[in-house]
């Protein structure tokens, strides 16, 4: 049996996915080196929470689209306290698809 097929042990478990929006006025805006400092303040705070992984933040107009990886939704709702970056929607992803998906095997 394949290696990624087999039954995963407790510790072998991944963690779940998670979409996070945030309502952040004119993070759109925002210059590179403002951009930095957020960054910087976010690996701050993932670094405080045992159990959550930044993974990229999309930024569009007055919101950004964060994917993490974390244990459960408790630790990104812990992630937004510390950082001060709001979380007003927490999303689990059950699926990721892109066009690898779509070709036959």
């Amino acid at each position: 049996m394949p290696a990624d097929r087999r039954m995963r042990q407790p510790e072998e478990m991944e963690m779940q996915r998670f979409l996070i929006e945030r309502e952040i006025p004119a993070i759109g805006a925002m210059t590179p080196a403002q951009l930095c400092h957020a960054a910087q303040v976010s690996n701050e705070a993932v670094a405080r929470v045992p159990g959550v992984q930044w993974q990229h933040t999309y930024v569009a107009g007055d919101r950004t689209f964060c994917i993490y990886l974390a244990d459960d939704e408790a630790g990104i709702r812990e992630h937004a306290r510390l950082s001060g970056f709001p979380a007003n929607r927490i999303i689990p992803i059950s699926s990721v698809i892109d066009p690898v998906t779509g070709t036959p095997n």
